[in-house]
């Protein structure tokens, strides 16, 4: 759309001429911005013209001369001239049309907001604190990254979009000059048709009617001359006809580029109105629900951990007191310690009885055996005396 043609746009109501390329100077440009997306296609004939448009034909008609050649030959010229530099500028703007770099641009868009992966962490009790902290952090920093890919692209989108619409706006200009265009021709055409009948039906009648009267061979040719130049004119106007039905086709060909501009700036508005703005408060959303369930999760363990040492802390303290209790109610020395310890004296003193009992029955057979003892002695020595 930048190499628009100026003359094209500055184009105005459609005009009949003689000298198809004049050197003058530009007609005013047209001031009409907008208009409506209604595509109206013209109609081959005089309804689509004003009675001030059917005066110039019938006028134009009039003054044309079929016996000049050259002015045959660029009938019309200069309008076919205008719609093939209209289909080339139409055609450039097709060319250069990248749509494809916002449907790119959409599909960056998705590609970063599905990067945004929120998915909950396996989580234990060791390390609780820290694999939350870093999970956290993680989200933010995804969130960051996502947010800054975002707002590039957003911007890129938003110079698409205004260009798109100037574009719009463009193509709506460019219809209208293509039905000026398309008025020209057929304004031509009519004016041509109109002047071919007239000759048919007024002037070839009159020829071959001197023809036949006169016999001359003169005649006879300026009959056969005048066909020629009336089938000459005829293919001329067949021309411009093929010209005409280019620039009918012209007319849904800009409304299709038109309506592809609109619904691509229609799409990237939807985006940034809806699919960014919503993105971004579920992922406030997304975070605080982070939050929330990270507070949650550290209070259900401070409280697990809370109720754990509670009940450890009773069992150790039922232990402790039942002990201490147990201690306490014992006396210095037990029962069976006691029972023990006099046992065993009984059964040392029964010992030590039997030891003396033992000792005193040895020392009185010990008594008898030295008396015997002795007196086996007195005896012996006084066998000796004898």
């Amino acid at each position: 759309m930048e190499n628009f043609n100026d003359e094209l746009l500055n184009s105005s109501a459609p005009k009949l001429t003689f000298d198809p390329f004049p050197e003058e100077k530009k007609e005013a440009a047209v001031k009409k911005e907008e208009t409506a997306l209604k595509e109206e296609e013209p109609v081959f004939n005089e309804s689509m013209l004003s009675l001030e448009e059917r005066k110039m034909v019938d006028d134009f008609a009039a003054q044309i001369d079929i016996g000049n050649a050259t002015l045959i030959m660029q009938y019309g010229a200069g309008a076919q001239k205008k719609i093939a530099d209209f289909s080339e500028v139409a055609l450039g703007n097709v060319r250069t049309k990248d749509l494809g770099e916002v449907g790119d641009l959409l599909t960056s868009v998705v590609r970063e907001l599905r990067s945004f992966d929120a998915e909950e962490e396996s989580k234990g009790i060791r390390g609780f604190f820290k694999k939350n902290t870093d999970r956290l952090a993680t989200m933010k920093a995804k969130y960051d990254k996502a947010e800054v890919n975002v707002n590039k692209i957003v911007k890129t989108m938003e110079g698409h979009q205004i260009q798109l619409m100037k574009d719009s706006a463009m193509l709506d200009k460019m219809y209208e000059i293509n039905k000026n265009y398309l008025k020209e021709l057929t304004m031509y055409i009519l004016a041509g048709k109109k002047k071919l009948q007239q000759l048919e039906q007024e002037e070839l009648p009159k020829l071959m009617e001197r023809s036949r009267r006169t016999g001359d061979m003169a005649d006879a040719q300026a009959v056969n001359d005048f066909n020629a130049i009336c089938n000459r004119f005829e293919k001329k106007l067949h021309d411009l006809e093929l010209t005409r039905t280019i620039s009918l086709q012209m007319a849904p060909q800009i409304r299709l580029i038109q309506n592809n501009d609109i619904q691509m700036a229609e799409k990237i508005q939807s985006t940034l109105v809806n699919t960014i703005p919503l993105w971004k408060s579920q992922m406030v959303l997304s975070l605080g629900i982070a939050h929330s369930g990270q507070a949650a999760r550290a209070q259900r363990e401070v409280t697990d951990m809370t109720n754990e040492l509670l009940r450890k802390n009773a069992s150790m303290l039922k232990s402790a007191s039942v002990e201490t209790a147990k201690e306490a109610e014992r006396g210095i020395v037990d029962i069976e310690t006691l029972k023990i310890t006099n046992e065993s004296l009984i059964s040392t003193l029964d010992e030590v009885m039997k030891i003396q009992q033992e000792g005193r029955m040895k020392r009185q057979e010990a008594e008898i055996e030295l008396g015997r003892i002795e007196n086996d002695l007195k005896n012996k020595l006084l066998e000796l005396r004898k």
